[in-house]
């Protein structure tokens, strides 16, 4: 049952046929981690947070910085230095607070993010290192955890989801970390707007999927660049068979043993997005 102030709180959700009283009650009673509460995640938890996720998580182990607050709105200026779990934290709450926030302020490894995925239905990596981006696409294969990718950088970003067992991942696509550190990060500069579209689509994929409603972004890559506003699919619908996580014959069976590759090499030192 709802009470009085959730059925207005939700009346928007309740009209649509996609969700309903149903998926509503799905989404009150599901769990999404969202990995990096900076530019991706301060849209994603938002719009999670409002569309009435029960349970949230928020991983990051980074404090609030000035510079933060051109993209990562989650945050205010009277919460500089505060840890980012906890100023997204109290930002939920005070939006809505029928959503328990777990709190996890440490960076996720491959010593500790397997037990930290482990309760949750699913996972968005809203990070900004290719190295932990493919740290969060091999334990979520290995756990079984459905979650959704994105990377923003300048004007543009790209979006993926994926789903165990039937949807290429991460390395399906890009088989080894790029070589290339023109990675996120303070020198490439980002345009907060478009770290909100591509936060914004994640959040929407996450509810898709506890809602069990749509076509979900798997097999399909979303490119979006801002300064034309163009948006483009690459399709890839089949997974890799050379995979080295997910194909036919795998060669990570243990985060632990890939340990060094997942520390980041570039932009050393200078603040997330």
């Amino acid at each position: 049952m709802f009470t009085k102030e959730q059925v207005t709180r939700y009346a928007r959700h309740f009209v649509l046929p996609q969700i309903g009283p149903k998926g509503q009650q799905r989404l009150l009673d599901s769990s999404v981690l969202v990995i990096g509460a900076g530019g991706l995640g301060s849209a994603a938890l938002y719009y999670l947070a409002a569309a009435g996720v029960g349970t949230i998580g928020i991983a990051d182990g980074d404090r609030v910085g000035l510079s933060n607050l051109q993209r990562q709105i989650i945050h205010r200026t009277d919460r500089i230095d505060d840890w980012k779990t906890e100023s997204a934290g109290e930002t939920i709450r005070q939006l809505n607070p029928d959503v328990w926030v777990q709190l996890h302020p440490f960076y996720l490894t491959p010593e500790n993010i397997l037990d930290v995925l482990e309760p949750y239905d699913f996972v968005i990596d809203a990070t900004d290192r290719f190295e932990t981006k493919y740290l969060v696409n091999d334990a979520c294969v290995l756990a079984g955890k459905p979650y959704v990718h994105a990377g923003v950088v300048g004007f543009r970003g790209q979006v993926m989801t994926y789903i165990p067992e039937s949807s290429p991942c991460l390395r399906c696509i890009l088989p080894e970390i790029p070589d290339d550190q023109g990675a996120p990060c303070a020198q490439a500069g980002v345009l907060g707007a478009v770290a909100g579209i591509l936060g914004s689509i994640q959040a929407a994929e996450a509810v898709k999927y506890l809602v069990q409603a749509g076509e979900l972004l798997t097999g399909r890559v979303l490119y979006v660049d801002a300064l034309s506003i163009e948006f483009r699919t690459l399709h890839c619908k089949e997974k890799n068979p050379e995979c080295s996580i997910c194909g036919k014959h795998p060669t990570i069976h243990n985060l632990l043993d890939e340990a060094e590759s997942y520390i980041p090499r570039d932009c050393a030192g200078e603040e997330k997005i």
